[in-house]
């Protein structure tokens, strides 16, 4: 594909990439072959992209340099020539608009579900993505923020306890799912002395549709279909269900 893409392509993931580690220390991989994802991005990507990080650490600069660095090398491992790559941070704000027009590739990076919310909506992400055309990567809490209505489970200490914490944001509304990242590693997590999925998240999702997603998973938005790849649950009511499994798809279009 040579030509930026007229409607949006969304990628919802938990992590997209293949890095690893060797005697403690991060390796940078590509993007991720499992579940076909790497083949997908690169098939909606022009051949020379132009990229536009968005953080969820508007006011950490030294941490925003850090990920324009770890993308620019996942591209690179990927054979994926960015033609340019540009961050969005609070020093840089002025420039979302021009920079939008100028983009084929939007990653959402990951976060603090809540502090990336509120930059979103400080800068108006929401209604400035409307009439954007091209990728949209949602990475674990970018992921969470791409819902009309997001899901912010408790992650700090203390958030799960505090009664002035807020669950439920208005996101982006460019999906109606609703993402729980790394259920590989959050099934077993404990927070503020309780099971963060058993005690916490169950009781929350009385009402609602939780899709809770593994490191390789992910949900393809596109043509007007939502289709799910790799290891996959819904958590509803109370209760979680396996809907995918690894190499597999399920179309989620119809809820």
């Amino acid at each position: 594909m040579n030509q930026k893409n007229a409607e949006k392509i969304i990628f919802l993931t938990s992590s997209p990439d293949a890095s690893y580690q060797v005697d403690g220390e991060w390796v940078t991989g590509p993007f991720t072959s499992k579940n076909g994802f790497l083949n997908q991005f690169r098939q909606a990507c022009p051949k020379r992209p132009r990229v536009l990080l968005i953080t969820a650490t508007p006011d950490d600069t030294e941490k925003n340099q850090e990920m324009t660095g770890y993308f620019t090398r996942v591209f690179a491992a990927s054979a994926i020539a960015v033609k340019v790559m540009r961050l969005l941070e609070r020093t840089t704000v002025n420039h979302l608009a021009e920079w939008l027009i100028d983009s084929d590739v939007v990653i959402l990076g990951g976060g603090h579900v809540p502090t990336q919310n509120l930059f979103f909506r400080q800068v108006k992400l929401r209604e400035r993505l409307q009439d954007f055309g091209g990728v949209i990567l949602g990475i674990s809490a970018g992921s969470m923020n791409c819902a009309e209505e997001v899901y912010a489970q408790p992650e700090l200490a203390g958030e799960s306890l505090d009664p002035k914490y807020e669950r439920f944001l208005k996101g982006l509304g460019l999906t109606q799912m609703q993402i729980l990242p790394h259920y590989q590693m959050g099934k077993d997590y404990m927070l503020d002395g309780r099971r963060l999925m058993e005690e916490i998240t169950y009781p929350d999702s009385v009402g609602h549709k939780f899709y809770a997603l593994e490191d390789g998973s992910y949900i393809l938005c596109a043509n007007e279909s939502e289709i799910l790849y790799g290891n996959g649950y819904l958590i509803a009511d109370g209760k979680i269900t396996k809907v995918c499994g690894e190499g597999e798809s399920f179309d989620l279009t119809d809820g």
